[in-house]
């Protein structure tokens, strides 16, 4: 199955954070699109793997996603040893994606950073024709996508692209309450953590509200581009 865009996160909600809004805004128009976690999350501080599984099917299903994967590697320890840049590069050629998001260059949690450059240098060794990679028995070509970009978490870091996800925002935001273990409950007894605060949920809604201010928009979220951004008629930039 191609996919038009494919996600990647470290932890199963890393994606709908930083780019749920963008996945539901381009699935509702028609393009197919994925998420790839690394990790199952295992070493979070609430929930079970278990649990974090179902959540992510769910929130997959909510912004419209056609695929969700988790490559079980092991939580707070993702590395980018060539290993595991070949079992990234495998699920690039196995649906061959236009574009490739991945987390933040740097952030709070160290696996974002590192999930980062693993997926970057995953995406150019996909692209190597002496580099033999095999799903299932079946042959897989080599494939690099077009463009790749890094969202933001938790740091504000400077972006090159801000996105209008106005469409797809409130699919967004359920798709983070599909996780329910991770954030803010009144009614859990499970230890506190920084993103199961309130105060942080609250943040999400109000850093996309100022991201679609800059731009012009309801709410939009920003993106690191690894290459230049090209256009062909400047009119088609805002």
């Amino acid at each position: 199955m191609k996919l038009d865009i494919l996600a990647f996160g470290a932890h199963p909600d890393d994606v709908e954070l930083g780019a749920g809004g963008i996945l539901a805004t381009h699935a509702a128009r028609g393009l197919k699109t994925g998420i790839v976690d690394l990790t199952r999350g295992e070493m979070g501080t609430r929930g079970t793997p278990e649990i974090r599984d179902e959540e992510a099917k769910e929130a997959a299903r909510i912004l419209g996603c056609t695929v969700r994967e988790n490559l079980g590697m092991p939580d707070g320890r993702v590395d980018y040893s060539h290993e595991s840049q070949l079992q990234v590069a495998r699920i690039i050629r196995k649906y061959k994606p236009e574009m490739v998001l991945m987390n933040a260059p740097t952030d709070r949690h160290p696996d974002h950073g590192r999930a980062s450059r693993l997926v970057e240098e995953a995406c150019f060794l996909s692209g190597l024709h002496k580099i033999k990679l095999e799903d299932n028995g079946e042959k897989l070509a080599p494939w690099r996508p077009k463009t790749m970009y890094k969202y933001l978490q938790f740091y504000n870091l400077e972006p090159q692209l801000v996105v209008d996800i106005s469409d797809g925002f409130e699919a967004k935001m359920t798709s983070i309450k599909a996780h329910k273990s991770q954030f803010f409950d009144p009614n859990s007894t499970e230890p506190q953590t920084v993103i199961a605060s309130e105060g942080f949920f609250k943040s999400v809604i109000a850093r996309a509200q100022d991201w679609g201010r800059i731009i012009g928009a309801a709410y939009a979220e920003p993106l690191i581009s690894v290459r230049h951004i090209g256009t062909k008629n400047l009119e088609d930039l805002q």
